[in-house]
């Protein structure tokens, strides 16, 4: 048998196009925290390259000029934050913006200066090689904008915390031994008393919550220690910054309340479901109601989904999902579907690549919540884990997740959790299929025990 000629097409009777003008009135930028360089089709202006100050009047003598030049389309490097106003600008101004991946625009080796790249980028626009990177709407930009200021809040909050350990070790008070949280209720009460000058380990032992298992006698051992004045006061001031970032923390959350209540486009209550506990540093206010009104659907029925990780996803995303086409689309966007890397008709690698999408980062924390969930997710998740290793079953599980969420959000249908024991049978069912197959296929029949479990 001859071997295929390995220098004919795969496929004859489709042949491959030449490349065709798809957007003839493209510009490309290359972006710059001082200044822009803008690059139009060379027969617009007989200066076709200039270079624009990041100032507000430069940028709208930019606009202009784009304008006159009859261009209509732009594209640009996501460069930082310094990409954002000009973006903003031409948006508003009427253009369509597309802001690329630089990784996926690197020019020939020894062809780089902003000249060269701008005029690069103008040139894979006007051929239609370049796709925008997707960015929700400008009242959904409001909304991601809060939640990542009060994620960056709450881990400012943290850090105060570690002081705060760390003030307390260095007089070797050792009340995180016996106390699970310091800045709980009982710890929080202990070290404002301690700032405030109490220094008796009894009276301070009395504040406990009733929820404590120390004994009194064991949380005044662990409030012995050495009362130095420069701990304390190091003490006093990661408590009363502790204090700040948390009234900055409840301003946040009355912004992210208003324009939530500003997304609405649904009536009524989610339904009563299982009950889910808020973790800690959830918003005070009835946030699942509000991401309800929002979306339509309650994503927290989802199992590992609570509602600082619906907001998580919704905040990035927003409830319009007519962007990804398919599921699969929304999954290869977040980086959570199997890489492909063929190489002479063998696959090389299927991992998927690296990525600091947030909605992505949030579903691998929900997957990783469901070790112990007695659901069909959590079913699932553990099956996973006896097949690969566990990074790659959080993957799995996460990457079922965000289908799920997907499905909900395009077809407004409410998920409903089958458990765990009608999943194992459904496995069982396709084991049993799976070896009835292969029993007919070696000329037997496979018979199931009636003693079977």
């Amino acid at each position: 048998m001859s071997q295929r000629n390995r220098s004919a097409p795969l496929n004859p009777g489709k042949s491959r196009s030449a490349l065709t003008i798809t957007h003839p009135n493209a510009a490309g930028i290359d972006i710059g925290s001082a200044s822009h360089f803008v690059a139009v089709p060379p027969d617009r202006d007989d200066e076709p390259v200039r270079e624009f100050s990041s100032f507000t009047t430069d940028l709208h003598a930019l606009a202009d000029w784009l304008k006159t030049c009859g261009v209509d389309t732009v594209a640009m490097e996501s460069t930082g934050v310094y990409w954002i106003p000009l973006f903003e600008l031409l948006e508003s101004r009427g253009f369509t913006v597309l802001l690329v991946n630089a990784r996926h625009v690197k020019n020939v080796s020894g062809r780089k200066s902003d000249v060269l790249d701008c005029q690069w980028l103008q040139q894979l626009m006007t051929y239609g090689l370049l796709s925008g990177a997707f960015r929700p709407s400008a009242e959904v930009c409001i909304l991601r904008s809060l939640w990542r200021q009060r994620g960056m809040l709450l881990r400012g909050q943290g850090r105060q915390v570690q002081h705060m350990q760390k003030a307390l070790t260095q007089m070797n008070i050792q009340l995180a031994n016996v106390i699970s949280d310091v800045v709980g209720v009982t710890g929080q009460l202990i070290l404002r008393a301690i700032v405030a000058g109490e220094r008796d380990g009894l009276i301070l032992a009395a504040m406990k919550n009733g929820r404590i298992h120390a004994s009194l006698d064991e949380i005044a051992k662990s409030l012995r220690g050495n009362w130095r004045a420069e701990h304390l006061f190091a003490l006093k001031q990661a408590l009363d910054m502790f204090d700040f970032i948390g009234a900055q923390l409840a301003e946040c959350d009355r912004e992210i309340e208003q324009q939530l209540k500003s997304l609405q486009i649904h009536d009524g209550e989610p339904a009563k479901g299982k009950r889910r506990g808020n973790t800690r540093n959830a918003p005070k206010f009835d946030l699942r109601a509000q991401l309800f009104r929002m979306c339509g659907v309650d994503l927290t029925r989802i199992d590992g989904i609570d509602v600082t990780t619906a907001l998580a996803v919704i905040s990035e995303t927003g409830a319009d999902m007519s962007r990804f086409p398919t599921a699969g689309h929304f999954a290869s966007w977040l980086a959570l579907c199997p890489g492909t890397r063929i190489t002479g008709g063998k696959v090389m690698s299927g991992k998927t690549k690296r990525t600091a999408n947030r909605v992505a980062q949030a579903l691998r924390l929900a997957a990783a919540a469901l070790r112990s969930s007695q659901s069909a997710l959590g079913a699932y998740f553990r099956r996973m884990c006896a097949r690969m290793d566990k990074p790659k079953a959080i993957t799995a599980t996460a990457h079922k997740l965000a289908r799920l969420i997907y499905t909900m959000l395009t077809k407004g249908e409410e998920y409903t959790d089958q458990g765990q024991d009608y999943y194992e049978e459904r496995y069982r069912e396709r084991v049993l299929r799976q070896l009835a197959k292969r029993a007919e296929r070696m000329g037997m029949k496979l018979v199931v025990s009636e003693n079977a479990v």
